[in-house]
């Protein structure tokens, strides 16, 4: 009769030996998508096309459908032009100068004061926190409602969408393609491991090893693939400024605004960990890169920047 020991070592060996069949086989049919997708492809530019058409689609429905969904957990009210006629006076002269159709306007209340500028199905919306007609005055709210209105006009959060869902599926066709061998190496390192009796020490192993080198390459991939998209999406948000400040005319208006509610979003003790526009105005290189939105510091010195040369231009006339 074969001791607990025996038994115990026995079981090992067994689930590595399953292990090890069931992620080989894994890999072999991945291996035979792989190839047979290969031998029926299509030349290189009808198949670029059409994985960014895919691409493209997937991207668009999926943004339609998270701006209505997030549309719908704002919990926002249509904001009637009864309440604040000089807000629908303001949209519809900013909307004829940029020559967009006036999008509806709601009124939330977010944990920190903020504007939002969404484009569900039919007509576009700028989500504005009632904390804001308290905060701003005149020029200030009419420079923030531009800046909404600049990312309606270039379609921002639709561009950045379908970006974002292009590289996610060129990354989705790497991983695809690399498939066989991720399959292979972990199903030898963790069938090793089991077999030996050490299942915790699978990434030990070379074929272990070499899946950990794997995956800090794809991790690397991933990272440097989403700062791209992130300063794109910085990029968009300077452009937004620019083009609030040309409309305006009034770069130090919107530079106020940005600084009031940085400061409203903070709280007069401890930490807090909302933010305004997506910022973390912390010393912190990776939060920089990941941010979606530049640091206020930076959006309003470019802004005085501006108005500094908007003077500059009238002294010289």
């Amino acid at each position: 009769m074969a001791s607990p020991a025996g038994r115990s070592r026995f079981q090992m060996v067994l689930v590595g030996v399953t292990v090890l069949v069931f992620y080989l086989t894994l890999s072999a049919l991945s291996a035979f998508a792989v190839v047979t997708l290969w031998r029926l492809r299509p030349d290189p530019v009808t198949g670029a096309l059409v994985g960014v058409g895919i691409a493209v689609v997937l991207g668009y429905l999926s943004f339609r459908f998270g701006t209505v969904r997030l549309l719908s957990q704002l919990d926002a009210r249509d904001l009637s032009p009864m309440e604040a006629p000089s807000v629908y006076r303001l949209r519809d002269r900013l909307s004829e100068q940029m020559g967009i159709t006036p999008p509806s306007l709601k009124l939330a209340h977010f944990a920190a004061p903020n504007a939002m500028a969404l484009d569900p199905v039919g007509r576009d919306v700028v989500v504005l926190d009632a904390a804001l007609f308290r905060l701003l005055d005149g020029n200030e709210f009419e420079a923030l409602l531009a800046h909404e209105l600049a990312h309606l006009e270039r379609k921002d959060s639709l561009v950045q969408s379908l970006v974002a869902s292009i590289i996610q599926t060129a990354v989705g066709v790497g991983f695809f393609v690399v498939s066989p061998v991720t399959f292979l190496t972990t199903g030898i390192a963790l069938g090793t491991a089991w077999i030996r009796g050490t299942p915790r020490e699978w990434d030990k192993t070379i074929p272990g090893r070499f899946r950990r080198l794997l995956d800090t390459f794809v991790g690397a991939f991933g990272f440097g693939l989403t700062v791209l998209v992130r300063l794109q999406a910085r990029k968009r948000e300077f452009a937004a400024d620019a083009r609030a400040a040309e409309v305006t005319g009034k770069p130090l208006a919107l530079a106020s605004a940005l600084r009031k509610l940085e400061r409203a979003s903070r709280p007069k003790w401890g930490m807090s960990p909302l933010w305004v526009y997506g910022e973390v105005e912390v010393d912190d290189p990776v939060s920089d890169l990941l941010s979606t939105h530049p640091a206020t510091d930076e959006r309003v010195e470019r802004l005085q920047e501006m108005a500094d040369e908007s003077m500059t231009h009238i002294e010289v006339e």
